[in-house]
């Protein structure tokens, strides 16, 4: 059976007549890979392109540990969520509306999750007037505003139908792109006058939070590496593409215990894998704008946004290469808009859902209400856009809601781990202390972020 095979039926169903073996060697798992490549398409766009490179631009190297830790300490959380939903077969925030504390109608994190992607679409509408700000420089006959407005269309039109395998096609092709285009401009980087040391690289490993930059920081932090959005809807994009259904219905037996352990295996690598190209990218944009941004003393924000981050590019390679950062900034830009259009109506499906104000009774419902919110959302993406132009500000609101999310998310992946998982499907010892660590670390520099972000705020004057 092909791997995609099950994406004909609906894959948020486990069938008591179907499963299929997990794949053993990893040349089999790698046909299977999927999910990871959907979620490195949305990691590897807004909080990069825009806040990584304006963090490096405004504080130099001094935060590279943060980059670094930000991309790889969330990834055990991703793995136990993960996990929990190949066990389970439930989505992320069904599972979660089981997490003990109050109710109203949902549960508490429910509403939270809610609150926190309303936010989000600050985010997304920063990201909507960056890919119309380039399309702007490529075409000056049509406004920044019509361009985002058109993106706004097409992205409807492609996402309408829903389909797994259109999101994951369309991802795959747009992070080679932005990898290659990012990866090309660090390396010729090192025969300019922005070359880098070790001794830059070691002075941004001693663990020091920028003076002044700790809001953009902070909100970096919440969206480079997974995000909590990221967090949140890597399991749907397991479910979609067949992950969960294969496992087959739960009968307690062993060949169901080893079914779950194989397509787990998979889904470790399929992360794994995800997390090895958005790092370098991550650190990749990171780079230029402690090396090239910070020596030129510019941060790029308003609607000159794009044209400011192009210095990256044309100060390393020359004029030439302002083309070849527009090929990169679109493919940054509009790989996080299309997958996190895809990912967020899932979502906001399952809220509204479980908050009790629309009926999700099959398969076929799900789909109408996803068709409906990828509509709604970016033409709502294009309005918040008009009404505030102002991208790096959307983005620092956008990442500082999933930066306040991010510890429940962490101590949510732990009572699902020691309270709710099948003790057969518990993960070796190494992770589960990679879990722990990754939890504290989460809630340790978030919450010491916010404190510091907050004192800055209440200081006089």
């Amino acid at each position: 059976m092909k791997p995609d095979a099950t994406l004909e039926l609906d894959p948020y169903r486990r069938d008591p007549n179907f499963h299929l073996d997990p794949p053993k060697s990893f040349g089999g798992m790698i046909r299977y890979f999927g999910p990871g490549l959907i979620l490195t398409a949305s990691v590897v766009g807004s909080g990069e392109l825009i806040a990584t490179t304006s963090l490096g631009a405004k504080v130099g190297f001094v935060a590279l540990w943060l980059v670094l830790v930000s991309c790889v300490i969330k990834v055990a959380v991703q793995l136990m969520i993960g996990r929990y939903a190949i066990f389970s077969g439930e989505t992320t925030l069904q599972f979660m509306n089981d997490l003990p504390g109050p109710r109203l109608r949902a549960s508490w994190f429910i509403w939270c999750h809610f609150l926190m992607l309303m936010m989000v679409n600050f985010q997304q509408g920063a990201m909507l007037g960056g890919v119309g700000q380039v399309l702007h420089l490529v075409v000056p006959q049509l406004s920044v505003t019509a361009w985002a407005l058109l993106t706004a269309i097409v992205t409807i039109l492609l996402l309408i139908g829903g389909r797994y395998r259109l999101i994951e096609n369309g991802s795959t092709g747009l992070v080679a792109i932005l990898t290659l285009a990012t990866l090309l401009c660090v390396g010729l980087l090192q025969r300019t006058e922005y070359s880098v040391s070790a001794a830059d690289l070691w002075s941004g490993l001693k663990f020091d939070l920028p003076t002044g930059g700790v809001a953009i920081a902070v909100a970096m932090f919440g969206i480079t590496g997974i995000g909590t959005n990221e967090l949140i809807f890597y399991p749907y994009w397991c479910i979609e593409k067949g992950y969960a259904r294969a496992v087959g219905v739960c009968d307690g037996s062993d060949a169901w215990h080893a079914r779950a352990r194989g397509w787990i295996r998979t889904m470790n690598w399929d992360a794994l894998f995800a997390m090895l190209i958005y790092t370098v990218t991550t650190l990749a944009f990171f780079i230029l704008g402690a090396s090239v941004l910070h020596s030129a003393k510019v941060l790029p924000e308003g609607m000159e946004m794009v044209q400011t981050l192009s210095r990256m590019y044309t100060e390393v390679l020359g004029v030439w290469a302002f083309y070849l950062f527009l090929v990169g900034a679109f493919a940054v830009l509009y790989s996080t808009i299309f997958v996190s259009v895809a990912g967020n109506a899932r979502m906001f499906v399952d809220c509204l859902h479980l908050m009790g104000f629309i009926q999700v009774k099959d398969y076929t419902d799900r789909k109408r209400w996803i068709r409906v919110l990828v509509i709604i959302q970016p033409l709502f993406h294009f309005a918040l856009f008009l009404a505030f132009k102002l991208p790096l500000w959307m983005v620092v609101v956008g990442g500082t809601a999933q930066a306040v999310m991010l510890p429940a998310v962490a101590l949510a992946a732990l009572h699902l781990r020691h309270r709710r998982l099948d003790p057969k499907l518990a993960p070796p010892r190494s992770l589960d202390v990679l879990l722990w660590i990754s939890c504290a670390a989460i809630i340790v520099i978030t919450l010491y972020g916010l404190g510091v972000q907050i004192a800055d705020w209440l200081k006089p004057g």
